[in-house]
């Protein structure tokens, strides 16, 4: 019975994506349009740096991974869940969850993963083309257990990702709007999971900083991974440090729900 719930919530999740059909369709196929201008501004830094490596990138390493980021970052990344958390926490609808048979943070996690799959389904097209197109920048990992190293790494920065957001949301328990806190973490957010440039050309004396960051490990860690620049023992210490924050995030989302619960008043719908 409890499967079978889960199972629905999944199905209503896809049909709330379709309730909007046009407005998803062209949010996710011209979400990976940004990649085109990547690929010009890094020609015109090689082109300017005569073709130069930058920290062991050349051009076709560099392109390979903002083609890795885009196809991770479609594949995993919350889209507004925060947002619609939120909502329902400010708009008093949470109350209706509260009085069901029904794990909240379980419930949220079926809609994202049933919306991350529709939306993956849809850009999965433009992506293949967009491989194609450059497809003599792309190299397939030669070790198995890079693979395997993969699919744990990247399944790990879904969570990471959405327990971030989660947390984030449970704020709205205590401040009533909650957009200018999350636009300063996202701030953060996209400048250090690597959404701008790989984070190992930043200066030396950051390293630190960004090998213990959580959001290295939402978007950077995984390309690198499937890149091979990062192996051996560096490989097992950085799926360790990935683990740790999906845990912290994990008990930070359920300690958050629990204090804020205690807290609310239904106010609305």
């Amino acid at each position: 019975m409890t499967l079978a719930k889960y199972i629905k919530v999944f199905d209503i999740g896809l049909q709330n994506t379709f309730v909007y059909r046009w407005n998803f369709l062209l949010r996710s196929v011209f979400g990976i349009v940004p990649l085109i201008g990547t690929v010009f501004l890094w020609q015109a830094i090689f082109h300017s740096n005569h073709g130069a490596a930058i920290n062991g990138y050349d051009y076709s390493s560099m392109i390979f991974y903002f083609m890795l980021t885009v196809f991770l970052e479609n594949l995993i990344t919350p889209t507004e869940d925060e947002w619609q958390i939120a909502g329902e926490i400010r708009d008093g609808k949470i109350s209706a969850y509260l009085t069901k048979p029904l794990n909240y943070l379980g419930y949220r996690i079926v809609l994202f993963l049933s919306y991350r799959l529709l939306y993956f389904a849809v850009v999965l097209l433009p992506i293949i083309v967009l491989a194609w197109i450059f497809r003599d920048h792309l190299r397939m990992p030669e070790h198995a257990l890079t693979w395997v190293a993969f699919t744990a790494s990247t399944a790990m920065a879904a969570f990471l990702q959405f327990f971030i957001a989660y947390s984030l949301a449970m704020i709205a328990f205590w401040v009533l709007e909650i957009s200018t806190i999350v636009f300063i973490l996202y701030s953060f957010e996209f400048f250090l999971s690597g959404h701008v440039f790989p984070l190992d050309v930043m200066p030396p004396w950051l390293q630190g900083f960004i090998q213990w960051s959580p959001f290295t490990y939402e978007l950077f860690f995984p390309a690198q991974v499937f890149m091979e620049r990062v192996q051996g023992l560096a490989l097992f210490q950085g799926l360790a440090i990935q683990a740790g924050w999906l845990l912290l995030s994990w008990l930070s989302a359920r300690a958050l729900w629990a204090k804020g619960v205690r807290k609310y008043q239904a106010v609305g719908g």
